[in-house]
């Protein structure tokens, strides 16, 4: 099994400016992702990007490609398709769509989504989730819910709490036996694809639900492809959208470092 990553890193950013080249500890949080994604064991990384300065900020970055993109994408897998289509990537290749904003992401959790979509012939996406284990985030809109099938594909995702436990959350309460059931699963944003589906996602129309839930898989479900969901092995730390979060990170690895 080889696959190929593949970091959207556009260079605009209203929460945070510049976001891809910001400096984490003398590195760019660009550089960041990619170092990760090296060590996932993938066959190539390219950083796909908007903006003249990212490429230069990794020109002297070993074993990563850079591919310069349109500017008018509105989603990071349309970005994905075009780069397949640069490269000329054969149809049955995997790709894995990692986010150019989670410098911490684990290398493991990259090669599994790989993996489960290898291993699954009947899905055109795979993506990862882990049990909800916080009691503030069952009914926070920006933990993103998945409910799968008894196959471990994807039903539905969504910003609402899905399994709504009637007799629970009716009255905005949950229990920890509930939370131990493990029953809410979070999404957790990384998809891998076949190219030959990438090239057929970019065509697909918008769909009525992902404009409402503002959820880009909902295309997916809506057109009637199957996307393979597991439980991933390691959780990730959260990624970057704002000062906040980047200060969030910082500390983190400057608690690690002294740890060692």
């Amino acid at each position: 099994m080889s696959f190929i990553v593949v970091i959207p890193s556009r260079y605009s950013s209203l929460r945070l400016p510049e976001k891809p080249l910001v400096e984490i500890l003398g590195k760019t949080m660009v550089q960041r992702v990619a170092m990760q994604a090296l060590k996932s064991g993938a066959k190539q990384v390219i950083v796909a990007t908007d903006h003249k300065l990212i490429v230069d900020a990794l020109a002297h970055i070993k074993d990563i490609d850079v591919c310069m993109t349109s500017k008018n994408h509105q989603s990071g897998t349309d970005r994905l398709a075009e780069v397949c289509a640069k490269y000329q990537f054969l149809d049955d290749e995997i790709i894995v769509n990692v986010q150019g904003d989670e410098p911490l992401i684990p290398p493991n959790i990259i090669r599994e989504v790989a993996q489960n979509l290898y291993n699954n012939k009947q899905a055109s996406m795979a993506t990862l989730s882990t049990p909800i284990t916080d009691i503030a985030d069952v009914f926070n809109p920006n933990v993103v819910k998945v409910v799968s099938d008894k196959n471990n594909f994807a039903l539905y995702f969504s910003r609402a709490t899905i399994p709504w436990k009637r007799d629970e959350y009716c009255e905005g309460k949950i229990s920890e036996k509930s939370l131990r059931s493990n029953i809410l699963q979070r999404h957790i944003g990384i998809y891998s694809y076949r190219v030959g589906f990438l090239a057929q996602y970019s065509q697909l129309s918008h769909s009525p639900l992902e404009q409402i839930e503002k959820l880009e898989q909902l295309r997916v479900l809506w057109h009637g492809y199957k996307i393979d969901v597991q439980r991933a092995s390691e959780i990730p730390i959260a990624g970057i959208d704002t000062a906040k979060d980047l200060q969030r990170v910082i500390s983190h690895l400057n608690s690690k470092q002294n740890n060692k």
